[in-house]
């Protein structure tokens, strides 16, 4: 449980990924074969490789990526599906989480500020509007590339208070890795873990009234 009822933060802090936005990191892939061993292939090879976090934290460009994992697929034709499913994985593998739109609107209605933290590589600063539930609500975002360190490294969340001159205190963070959150309220900030993906729970949590529709 939170330290403090809902309404008394001033900011309510979200991840994007699985939290205000569902991912399926096949998605993109399914756009260009129905092959399962391709899928699989290309998602362990690709979706899941190490190398994402060198994405993420900004340390080399989506190029210099392509670059080290393509060469570890079985053909030709498979590394040609991985790279379009690649350059395309921002249009299909996320979308906006069911009831988190209500979730923001009653959030905002009673005078809270709504920010994103979250570890994402610099394409999704260009089109992130696309797949995350009323953007407009969204005072501020930080996205991990920009400021080259990743959650749960204590460093990214003091550059988001530093950016957008914000008191740890004020804040509560949503996050679905419990390593996150457990990192955010070492930083000063109260957190609840969003594992269960349940929005209506986390409406208790925060104590907005009302169901999800």
């Amino acid at each position: 449980m939170l330290k403090k009822p809902g309404n008394a933060y001033k900011n309510v802090v979200f991840d994007m990924g699985m939290v205000l936005a569902d991912y399926d990191g096949r998605a993109a892939i399914r756009q260009f074969t129905d092959d399962p061993a391709v899928i699989r292939e290309i998602w362990l090879t690709v979706f899941v490789s190490y190398d994402w976090a060198y994405l993420d934290i900004g340390a080399i460009s989506e190029e210099e990526f392509l670059a080290e994992v393509l060469p570890r697929l079985s053909s030709d034709e498979v590394r040609e599906i991985a790279r379009k499913a690649f350059l395309s994985y921002d249009q299909y593998n996320l979308h906006p989480k069911r009831g988190m739109d209500k979730v923001m609107e009653d959030l905002v209605s009673r005078g809270q500020e709504i920010y994103v933290l979250s570890n994402a590589g610099v394409r999704l600063r260009k089109s992130w509007t696309r797949f995350m539930p009323r953007p407009d609500l969204i005072s501020g975002i930080l996205f991990s590339a920009e400021e080259l360190c990743l959650k749960p490294e204590k460093a990214i969340y003091r550059r988001f208070f530093e950016k957008f001159r914000l008191r740890p205190e004020e804040c509560v963070f949503i996050d679905d890795l419990r390593r996150n959150v457990d990192a955010a309220e070492r930083e000063g900030m109260d957190g609840w873990c969003f594992s269960g993906g349940d929005v209506g729970e986390l409406r208790e949590i925060l104590g907005l009234s009302g169901k999800m529709e």
